[in-house]
């Protein structure tokens, strides 16, 4: 077990597990969905209705040998997650999520490096991908500060899927931001 400091409180990080799926779930559709998601910064709300994501999709992280769901503990509370998952040369990072009462205190500046590490001493890879909205300026200017940058790739919104949400524009897709690890 990893733990890093993050305000006044430590944050534990560890691999989730199958008992942790419902509370991974809630979290992520708080963070993203409905009117508690507007509480933070990271609301998806304005653009997508519906799930963000369901207890067979996360447990099919949780399960996969190529993949690791992080949940992060504060005083023993799930405050975060993401998913990190081995990609060949790369890791791909998604569903990060943090409590949107906790949102824009510097924890997912916290969480995101630590992700970073990980994938590093754990699978060796160099470089960090992931897929944004291209809509969402506020969390691409995010992840810039970060060191991550826009490729200008862009993959289609799975219009039709209710899986990952019902539309509110006919605009979406995702970019795709890649970092290098050093």
């Amino acid at each position: 077990m990893d733990t890093a400091p993050a305000s006044d409180a430590e944050l534990t990080f560890r691999d989730a597990t199958e008992a942790d799926v419902p509370a991974l779930v809630e979290l992520i559709e708080s963070a993203y969905r409905g009117d508690v998601s507007r509480t933070g910064w990271t609301t998806e709300a304005d653009l997508l209705d519906g799930q963000r994501t369901d207890p067979e999709g996360v447990a099919v992280v949780v399960r996969s040998a190529d993949s690791r769901m992080l949940a992060v503990e504060q005083d023993g509370e799930l405050v975060a997650c993401c998913q990190l998952e081995h990609r060949g040369t790369h890791a791909y990072f998604g569903m990060f999520a943090v409590r949107p009462r906790l949102q824009g205190g510097g924890l997912g500046k916290v969480i995101i490096a630590e992700a970073e590490r990980s994938v590093r001493a754990g699978w060796g890879v160099r470089e960090m991908h992931m897929t944004v909205i291209s809509a969402r300026d506020d969390l691409i200017a995010w992840y810039e500060r970060r060191g991550y940058r826009r490729t200008g790739k862009m993959s289609p919104f799975p219009y039709g899927d209710e899986r990952f949400g019902i539309p509110l524009r006919a605009d979406l897709q995702f970019e795709l931001l890649v970092k290098e690890l050093d």
